[in-house]
């Protein structure tokens, strides 16, 4: 099993900035992708970003030049910094990681972002 903590999130005006972490505990050899995915009110899931255990990097047309995700192996951790934020990134940010083909996820955080 995995295990993941997700800090961060908050309410910030239009152009700010946040930064959100997630903490892999638990059964964590094997893990392969790890990112983010949010969910807007009354919208499907979207897969934001994504690191892979080389380090690669992938990110949704949405938030490419905003959004920079990155990995710390020492602590089991992914970030995601979000700058120059839109009201349209307001939504539920779910970190996931992926190990053996199953997923995992964290319980969400919520992003909100004033225009």
């Amino acid at each position: 099993q995995v295990q993941l903590a997700e800090s961060g999130g908050g309410l910030v005006q239009a152009g700010g900035s946040l930064r959100l972490s997630c903490r892999a505990s638990g059964t964590i050899f094997s893990i392969g992708a790890m990112g983010w995915y949010r969910q807007a009110p009354g919208k499907q899931r979207e897969l934001v970003t994504s690191i892979m255990p080389s380090g690669s990097t992938n990110y949704v047309d949405s938030v490419k030049g905003r959004f920079t995700i990155s990995g710390d192996n020492a602590k089991n951790t992914v970030s995601l910094q979000m700058n120059s934020l839109k009201p349209e990134d307001t939504a539920v940010y779910y970190c996931y990681a992926i190990r053996n083909g199953q997923v995992y996820w964290g319980q969400g955080t919520q992003v909100t972002v004033s225009s």
